[in-house]
C-alpha cells in the first residue's frame, strides 16, 4: 500500500510541475508589427501580396509554420449595369482568427477578435515587430506609427465611396489609405486621433506620402490559426 501511495503522490507531483510549466512557458508569437513594408508605398501587391509579406516576414523569425494574415480591409463595390450584384467588402477583423494573440515576447495582445476591438494591450511596448525590436513612434526619428489598415475601428471595411485603400492596396501613386498608430500617440487629444486602427487618412500612396504623414507602409500580421 506504501508503494502505491508512493507512486500516486510521484505521479501528482509530476501532473502538477507540468501544469506549472505551461502556465509559465512563453506563448509562441501569434502577432507582429512587419518590420518592413512593400518598398512600394501602399501598393502590397493586394491582399495576397500584403499576406504573403507577412508569411515571409514570420518564416524569417522562426514561426512560418503558422497561416498569417494582414490586418487589412478592402471596401466593396455597389451594384452596376455589369455586376448586379455589386461585391461585398473585406473586414481585416473577419481576415486574423479567433485569437488569443501573443506578441514576441509572449506577451498578450488580444484574447478575441472583441478584445482586440474594445480593450486590447497594443502600445508601443508591446507593439513589436516579428524579431521582438520596438516600432519607432511619435517622438523618434524618423517615426513610423502609422500601421497601414484601411479599417473602421471596429474593424470593418469603409463603403466604396471614397478611397481608404489606395485601390485595394495597388496603388503607390494615386488614393489614400486610413493608418491607425501602435504607439497610441496622436496629433490631437480624441480617442479617434490615438486610434491602433483608425487615426487618419495618409496624403497619398507612394513611399514619400507614407512617410511624409508619419509612416514607412509597415502592417500588423496575425496569425490566422
Amino acid at each position: 500500500m506504501r508503494a502505491v501511495r508512493v507512486l500516486t503522490m510521484a505521479a501528482s507531483a509530476s501532473l502538477l510541475l507540468a501544469s506549472c510549466a505551461s502556465m509559465t512557458g512563453k506563448e509562441p508569437m501569434s502577432f507582429f508589427v512587419s518590420s518592413t513594408g512593400s518598398g512600394k508605398g501602399a501598393d502590397l501587391g493586394g491582399l495576397a501580396g500584403a499576406d504573403a509579406l507577412c508569411q515571409k516576414l514570420a518564416a524569417s523569425a522562426g514561426a512560418g509554420g503558422k497561416t498569417w494574415r494582414a490586418y487589412l480591409s478592402v471596401p466593396g463595390a455597389f451594384p452596376s449595369a455589369t455586376n448586379a450584384q455589386g461585391v461585398a467588402s473585406v473586414n481585416a477583423r473577419d481576415r486574423i482568427g479567433s485569437g488569443p494573440w501573443y506578441n514576441a515576447k509572449g506577451e498578450l495582445i488580444a484574447r478575441d477578435v472583441d478584445h482586440l476591438h474594445n480593450g486590447n494591450h497594443i502600445n508601443k511596448m508591446t507593439a513589436l515587430d516579428e524579431m521582438g525590436n520596438p516600432v519607432r513612434g511619435s517622438g523618434d526619428k524618423p517615426n513610423e506609427h502609422d500601421i497601414l489598415t484601411g479599417s473602421r475601428a471596429d474593424g470593418t471595411a469603409f463603403q466604396p465611396m471614397t478611397d481608404t485603400t489606395c485601390k485595394a492596396w495597388t496603388s503607390s501613386t494615386d488614393g489614400s489609405a486610413v493608418v491607425g498608430h501602435h504607439d497610441r500617440v496622436g496629433p490631437l487629444p480624441e480617442n479617434w486621433a490615438k486610434s491602433w486602427n483608425f487615426s487618419h487618412q495618409t496624403v497619398g500612396c507612394s513611399q514619400e506620402a507614407l512617410v511624409r504623414t508619419g509612416g514607412s507602409g509597415r502592417l500588423y500580421c496575425f496569425a490566422s490559426n
